[in-house]
């Protein structure tokens, strides 16, 4: 099953969401809010993509980070930043298959669908 990871009232998990649903296609949505990802599934992430990949730098939760935190970043902090932050992860992250997909890509998503099937 693809799992998509983020935020329900994110703008682009609202458009990813949509459209997999017009494609017929049934995804488990796992909400940040409501489920934070544990550090071990964050320590498997990061060493899929990386912790530059996988955090949003452009995004409201990163700025608002005092710059030492941000200067200091490393794969190991980064788990416990993203833990108690899961707003810093860009979204939406997809999973299938011990396999990940970060942002919003319709070529993408067909490659992902065609995985699936």
């Amino acid at each position: 099953m693809i799992k998509i990871y983020g935020i329900k009232n994110c703008d682009t998990v609202k458009k990813t969401l949509h459209w997999f649903a017009e494609q017929n296609v049934t995804v488990d949505f796992i909400d940040f809010k409501k489920e934070p990802p544990t550090a071990e599934l964050i320590q498997q992430w990061i060493a899929l993509l990386g912790w530059e990949s996988l955090i949003n730098k452009r995004g409201t939760t990163w700025r608002k980070l005092p710059e030492a935190t941000k200067t200091s970043v490393d794969s190991t902090s980064a788990v416990a930043l993203i833990q108690h932050q899961p707003s810093l992860i860009k979204r939406p992250l997809i999973e299938l298959q011990g396999h990940l997909w970060i942002g919003f890509d319709l070529s993408q998503f067909a490659h992902i669908i065609s995985r699936e099937s």
